[in-house]
């Protein structure tokens, strides 16, 4: 991982750094505190903006050399519109915009005076912070290496009032770091991150508090996961689950769980995928990557709530004793599945993932995450991840977290229609509905079967966890979604 930037909080004083980042609204007006920065320099900084044609719109930005009248030898001046309208998520997007653009510049330590809210603040900061990520691990030489090592960023924010800005970012960056640990995850190649590999970075988590437990095969075989393990049939890395508890809430408050699919590596098994773009297919554990990295963010800010993450472990590969078509397995629920394709394995392991979180914590909702369908993809693109879910209540929370957050949803249908469409003759279900139609909805009708009436959504996320755009505070492959957007719904609805 690239040096994150180290960023700070102090009280507003005279400039020290090379490098000042001031912030203008439109029609060039600056904040109190720009302009006690600026000093005598702010007259020439408003000639050099008129000449520039630079008038303080949202996201531009203006690069002034040794202004006269400034105490730097650098000023970045970023515009805002109208800042009264600025969300918090704008700040986020200001923050990893500002971020890039030092970077580009090459700066070492930049001050940054800030006007805004104490929110604002920690949300600018988160960006920085997000904008900041790279995954370089397995370079040898790093393409920032110009003889003096990674780059790094000096970052120090002057606020008003420092201790509550400080506060705001402290919890801010426990989810940021949250959503840094998702990408890494699924950036991390399938040869160092295997079912066991993974399952040992969530019990990792217990330095935060967090308690885990991770089942091996036997374990599963005992609970009569078939489903799941045969899945993991063809692959020489046995499967896990892991199991992650954060006690945050009250004593004897049913917790709220997620869990989430973690096909390590997906070949697609017997029913092999093309060659082209299957290296890819190290992200197909996105789903538990983003339940790794919430659970992360809660424990890290203390989250007032009792929550349960479990992600199911395999490696889907092509053997001898792998899954064939054809195969009925039975699953830990008793319900038996017929295989019609293995390459629709991810269903298989949440079925028994499902069931095991609510038949034994008996939480009082679910949420999945799953890189689940290439049908979800056809219908929403890379832009929105599939949502659907059994109660509207739910799935409107989880809506709203989305557009808060940019980590954006959209609801599909569930309905007896595609239900119907996977029944079959051999078995209690099968894994595809049969044909193309609907595939974002068939998978996610047989994840319902594993729910009863416990709430539940189902976040299909196979657009947006890896290859995602990218974006002010995301500029590599694997984006961490849904760790942001899951962590405002807990804080917003599900803390005590």
């Amino acid at each position: 991982m690239a040096i994150l930037p180290a960023i700070s909080f102090s009280a507003l004083s005279a400039v020290s750094a090379p490098v000042l980042v001031v912030f203008a609204q439109d029609d060039l007006a600056f904040s109190e505190s720009a302009l006690a920065a600026l000093g005598e320099g702010a007259e020439n900084l408003k000639k050099a903006a008129e000449v520039a044609a630079f008038k303080g719109k949202k996201s531009s930005m203006l690069d002034l050399l040794v202004p006269a009248g400034v105490n730097a030898g650098r000023v970045l001046v970023v515009g805002l519109g109208k800042a009264d309208e600025l969300s918090a998520q704008d700040w986020t997007l200001i923050g990893g915009e500002v971020y890039g653009k030092l970077k580009a510049l090459k700066v070492a330590a930049a001050e940054v005076c800030f006007d805004g809210s104490v929110e604002a603040a920690g949300a600018f900061a988160e960006g920085a912070l997000l904008r900041g990520y790279e995954f370089d691990d397995y370079k040898t030489k790093k393409k920032d290496d110009d003889g003096e090592g990674d780059y790094s960023l000096m970052l120090e924010i002057k606020a008003a009032d420092v201790a509550a800005a400080s506060a705001s970012w402290a919890e801010r960056e426990a989810v940021a770091r949250g959503a840094l640990l998702a990408r890494q995850l699924v950036n991390t190649p399938p040869n160092d991150l295997g079912p066991i590999e993974f399952a040992a970075k969530a019990v990792e988590l217990e330095s935060l508090g967090i308690e885990t437990e991770v089942l091996d095969v036997e374990q599963m075989e005992k609970l009569g996961m078939g489903a799941l393990l045969g899945v993991a049939r063809g692959s020489r890395r046995p499967a896990r689950i892991a199991i992650m508890k954060w006690n945050g809430g009250k004593d004897g408050d049913a917790p709220i769980a997620f869990v989430g699919k973690g096909v390590v590596f997906d070949s697609g098994g017997i029913s092999l995928k093309p060659g082209a773009g299957m290296d890819e297919m190290k992200g197909d554990m996105g789903g538990a990557g983003a339940v790794t990295g919430l659970m992360y963010a809660l424990a890290a800010r203390k989250a007032k709530a009792n929550v349960i993450g479990v992600i199911g472990l395999v490696e889907n590969m092509p053997d001898g004793d792998a899954q064939r078509p054809g195969d009925i397995v039975t699953t830990m629920s008793g319900q038996t599945i017929e295989i019609l394709n293995t390459d629709a394995e991810g269903r298989l392991v949440l079925a028994d993932a499902l069931w095991y979180t609510n038949d034994r914590f008996k939480p009082s909702m679910i949420v999945d995450l799953a890189t689940l369908t290439g049908a979800c993809m056809v219908a929403l693109g890379i832009h929105r991840a599939g949502l659907f879910s059994n109660d509207d209540e739910l799935a409107g929370r989880i809506f709203d977290a989305g557009e808060a957050t940019e980590e954006k949803y959209w609801r599909l249908p569930l309905g007896k229609e595609y239900d119907k469409q996977i029944d079959t003759p051999n078995a209690d279900m099968k894994n595809t509905g049969g044909n193309r139609w609907g595939g974002a909805s068939t998978a996610a009708v047989m994840l319902q079967r594993f729910i009863g009436e416990t709430p539940w959504a189902h976040l299909d996320i196979a657009g947006t966890a890896m290859g995602s755009p990218k974006s002010a505070i995301s500029q590599g492959w694997a984006s961490g979604f849904g760790v942001r957007s899951l962590n405002k719904l807990v804080k917003d609805h599900y803390e005590a």
